[in-house]
């Protein structure tokens, strides 16, 4: 089975700054992407950020510049590094994988548990 572990999550005023943290473990041939999602209450789920194997990075309008994503050396953990933080962007994180869990299996979508972002005024 594959698991995404989230961490960083917490609460923090406005203007400050939170790092996420999301480990992909378990059968793991291969990933493609890894990426955060995050929801609102009463919102619909947006994707927040993506970087690719590749090193190809997509952010939402809403993050560009005061957000960044990365992935850690061994390819299976992915990072982002928000700042500047406002209450918009309260909401639960949601890490996100393009997993190929064994060589003879499919790209498969995973999701992590996710972790609660609050941002105060």
């Amino acid at each position: 089975q594959v698991q995404l572990a989230e961490s960083g999550g917490g609460l923090v005023q406005a203007g400050g700054s939170l790092r996420l943290s999301c480990a992909a473990s378990g059968s793991i041939f291969s990933i493609n992407a890894m990426g955060w999602y995050r929801q609102a209450p009463g919102k619909q789920r947006e994707l927040v950020a993506l970087i690719t194997t590749g090193g190809s990075i997509n952010y939402a309008d809403s993050v560009k510049g005061r957000f960044t994503i990365s992935r850690g050396n061994a390819g299976n953990t992915v990072y982002l590094q928000m700042n500047s933080l406002k209450p918009e962007d309260t909401a639960d994180y949601y890490c996100n994988a393009l997993i190929v869990p064994h060589s003879t299996s499919p790209l498969t979508n995973y999701w992590g548990q996710g972790t609660q972002v609050t941002v105060s005024s």
